[in-house]
């Protein structure tokens, strides 16, 4: 049986969502295994993180665990059955917990995952071991969503739906996926990882991407046109523009795991045309002569 979520992540059970959130991301990335590759110690945290925000990061989980009503493996709770005038269940031995320990988790531990049945009738059983898999996803894919084919080592394989706003280190669970059992079917984990990006640079939940400007547009001002991970847009440049300067467009960064979205950071590059101008040199050389300044000293 897992630990208890709280306590994996560090939090208390009166934390707010976001707490939870922060949480988890600071225990991802410290224990990430692109971080610590070959860190068995760290994979196995990241692996408990993972799941523990995966049942504390949905609010009907969340709910129904502070509840009672599932484990911390997001398994629903074994319910006792009605006893019988002798005290024993009818069919079998009470299954039930008591002070929060499970009697099948210490009857599988004895018998090998399999508890003491009455000649197989109503006796326990193990359930199937939860199958896991990493799924590499491109940052469009995290944003919008997606549809993917997951293989596992066993050789099986699931068409899934990647929810929109899936957050690196996400674990998604699907019910009943996983290996058979006699108690019932494991889980399928798949843990998300997002895939660097040739233009865009994450930095928390914001994206931060270099805009080519034209000298022309940065000295006059101007529009420009730039892509964003939901398309293209079209951005004002202030006049009198400086290479560095940020343009920020609100709400098309990613997904804090919580709805909301970071934001997106262009940073102006004014850029030379490829090719040689003589009349640019020409004024150049004029404004180098006539009005000399140096950026440099500009602090």
């Amino acid at each position: 049986m897992a630990q208890d979520p709280y306590s994996e992540l560090g939090v208390s059970r009166a934390a707010s969502a976001d707490d939870i959130r922060k949480a988890f991301h600071k225990l991802a990335k410290k224990h990430h295994p692109d971080v610590n590759p070959g860190d068995r110690a760290s994979e196995e945290k990241f692996k408990r993180a993972s799941s523990a925000f995966d049942l504390l990061g949905d609010p009907e989980k969340r709910k129904k665990f502070d509840a009672g009503e599932i484990d911390a493996d997001g398994r629903e709770a074994m319910r006792a059955y009605s006893q019988s005038p002798f005290g024993e269940q009818a069919g079998g031995f009470r299954s039930a917990s008591f002070d929060g320990v499970d009697l099948n988790d210490i009857l599988g531990d004895m018998f090998g995952g399999r508890g003491p049945g009455r000649g197989g009738a109503g006796g326990f059983g193990s359930r199937g071991a939860d199958l896991r898999a990493r799924l590499e996803v491109d940052l469009e894919e995290a944003i919008a969503g997606a549809k993917k084919r997951v293989p596992f080592t066993d050789g099986k394989t699931l068409d899934i739906t990647i929810p929109k706003g899936v957050v690196e280190g996400q674990t998604l669970r699907l019910k009943g996926q996983g290996a058979s059992g006699r108690a019932g079917p494991g889980d399928a984990l798949i843990e998300i990882a997002i895939r660097p990006h040739p233009v865009y640079r994450r930095e928390g939940d914001n994206l931060i991407m270099d805009l080519p400007v034209s000298v022309p547009d940065a000295v006059l001002g101007g529009k420009v046109q730039a892509d964003t991970p939901d398309g293209p847009v079209t951005l004002n440049v202030p006049k009198g523009s400086n290479s560095g300067a940020i343009l920020r467009l609100k709400g098309r960064g990613l997904s804090d795991g919580q709805g909301r979205r970071g934001d997106l950071l262009a940073r102006l590059a004014i850029t030379l045309p490829d090719d040689p101008d003589p009349e640019l040199d020409a004024l150049a050389e004029t404004w180098r002569r006539d009005r000399p300044y140096s950026p440099r000293r500009r602090r």
